[in-house]
């Protein structure tokens, strides 16, 4: 397909133009007109652009992309050296933040609760991006957390009693925790994200809510992918996730 076709299809089907965010979502780098093979991970970096590469890909389509609220706009250094990679090989970069968290079918939010089996009854936040749920069955804290652990193949950090029932939870995944005040006033039970902050530990101790931070890679790997295979199935173009290895 045309470039210009996906940039349009994404960009209606993620519905861009209601979300206020940190960058812009859409198509951020151009590249060659013709797309026929699609590369998705999580965050251009090099490493990821490098493989897109060896994979003879025309587009990538990634979460973190560039061009953040706040940064040095200059293309120099490191930033600078990762679009002159794309550019010189003429890929096209497609990036999208916080449309690809909220999407009620690929989003994060929604494919991380696909993982974990988590049932969703409610948004809340800014923009709804944070989710009310519970899981299908009720457990345990500890049960929940080694579920985490192996559907993410990732430890999460968890804070809170091991035996305490899990009957109401709320999540939201990458760097959330910012959110954990308000879901605490939603009386659930625990909260899952990607990362946890100092003060965050005693929140938790000191409200009796339990806090899971499952790794802001981790959380966000299945978004898209999901996009990455939405676009394989609709439009018979060639897809394959890369997943470029990150602790945090």
């Amino acid at each position: 397909m045309y470039r210009n076709e996906l940039e349009n299809h994404l960009n209606q089907l993620l519905e861009i133009s209601r979300f206020r965010d940190y960058c812009p979502n859409g198509l951020q780098v151009e590249g060659r007109e013709e797309i026929h093979s699609i590369v998705s991970g999580v965050t251009a970096s090099m490493d990821l652009l490098e493989a897109a590469i060896s994979s003879n890909a025309d587009a990538i389509i990634v979460h973190h992309g560039y061009f953040w609220r706040g940064e040095n706009a200059c293309l120099t250094g490191i930033k600078g050296r990762r679009i002159a990679l794309l550019i010189t090989n003429n890929i096209n970069l497609f990036a999208y933040h916080l449309p690809l968290d909220v999407h009620p079918e690929l989003g994060n939010n929604a494919q991380l609760a696909k993982k974990l089996g988590l049932i969703e009854t409610d948004r809340f936040g800014e923009q709804d991006i944070a989710v009310l749920g519970e899981p299908a069955q009720p457990m345990t804290l500890s049960a929940l957390a080694e579920k985490i652990s192996l559907t993410l193949m990732r430890k999460p950090m968890m804070i809170g009693d091991p035996n305490k029932p899990i009957k109401r939870i709320a999540w939201c995944t990458g760097a959330a925790q910012s959110y954990f005040d308000a879901a605490i006033q939603m009386d659930i039970d625990a909260f899952i994200t990607g990362e946890i902050s100092e003060q965050t530990v005693h929140i938790a101790r000191e409200s009796g809510i339990a806090f899971l931070a499952a790794g802001h890679h981790a959380t966000e790997r299945y978004g898209v992918q999901a996009l990455g295979e939405h676009l394989a199935q609709q439009f018979g173009l060639k897809h394959q996730f890369i997943d470029i290895d990150n602790p945090v």
